[in-house]
């Protein structure tokens, strides 16, 4: 039986590209996909899904490190999400990252190394059909969690169109606190398209600014915003990862309260290395410089 989940920002979304509301399984998140390890060093790329020598320049920067996986904010599948796209703005980069891998430019991932956030330009099919057709994800395959060795990875569905909703008082919401209680990983990271904070284009999405920091959560990072900045709010980091090789780079605003670090002058990926006793985020360019540089201690005796 399949039930019809929508909130009402969801049907003003679906009807603004004239297009009826989907049905969704009522499918809840499944357990996370686990991978035991010591440590776990990969690579965060967002707004990237726009087949082209920028996505091909990131592509190349983030194959560099031979990070363990890769993890995306989302807008994997420009312009509109459609099929006929999909595998020219992913698999031709990241194909080999990709478990179950259908697409036309080589062997998959024995082992699924990839793990996408659904963006606003992937929900412009209205269904998802593309993106769940692609990509082999556990539960309801829109928002789900990662356990790699000491970090824990949740990975929203910020969208209005989200049929479990998209503000903190949502079925999402609630799945996300509860995870969060029983993660006994060193640390947790949320990762989401729509930033909460931002003082780029877009600006900051105040249907996302959840008690992030009251439920256990590291840090924040999010898309949407083509460019790079770093914020430090309530206590953790906020980071907007948005440089992933979409062509149009946006330009800041006056800077919101716990802007740290700006940068857009060009294209690059994040690279995320942890340990049971260190959390460090790094930002580089495309040309393999080190633009920002946080790191986390762990408290935890």
């Amino acid at each position: 039986m399949r039930i019809l989940f929508a909130t009402l920002a969801g049907l003003a979304g679906l009807a603004s590209f004239g297009c009826a509301p989907v049905s969704f399984p009522a499918v809840p998140p499944g357990p996370p996909v686990r991978h035991e390890a010591s440590s776990a060093s990969f690579a965060i790329i967002g707004d990237y899904g726009e087949a082209g020598p920028e996505a091909a320049a990131v592509a190349a920067l983030v194959r560099k490190w031979q990070p363990d996986f890769i993890a995306t904010t989302g807008d994997n599948n420009y312009p509109d999400g459609m099929q006929d796209t999909i595998d020219a703005n992913i698999g031709q980069y990241y194909h080999d990252y990709i478990g179950g891998y259908v697409g036309s430019y080589g062997g998959g991932a024995a082992e699924s190394r990839f793990f996408p956030t659904l963006g606003n330009h992937d929900w412009r099919t209205h269904d998802l059909a593309p993106y769940l057709g692609y990509f082999k994800l556990p539960g309801n395959e829109r928002y789900y969690a990662v356990s790699w060795g000491p970090v824990d990875l949740f990975l929203l569905d910020s969208d209005q169109s989200e049929p479990d909703g998209n503000d903190a008082d949502s079925r999402q919401a609630r799945w996300l606190q509860d995870a969060l209680a029983g993660s006994t990983a060193a640390w947790q990271l949320v990762l989401l398209h729509h930033p909460p904070y931002s003082s780029a284009m877009h600006g900051s999405t105040r249907a996302l600014q959840w008690p992030f920091a009251q439920w256990g959560v590291d840090a924040v990072i999010a898309g949407h915003d083509h460019d790079y900045e770093r914020l430090e709010r309530d206590g953790i980091v906020y980071l907007v990862n948005g440089l992933g090789g979409h062509g149009k780079l946006y330009q800041f605003g006056t800077p919101v309260p716990g802007s740290a670090v700006r940068f857009n002058a060009t294209h690059g990926a994040m690279r995320v290395q942890a340990t049971a006793q260190e959390l460090r985020f790094e930002f580089l360019r495309v040309d393999g410089q080190v633009v920002d540089t946080r790191v986390i201690a762990s408290t935890r005796r």
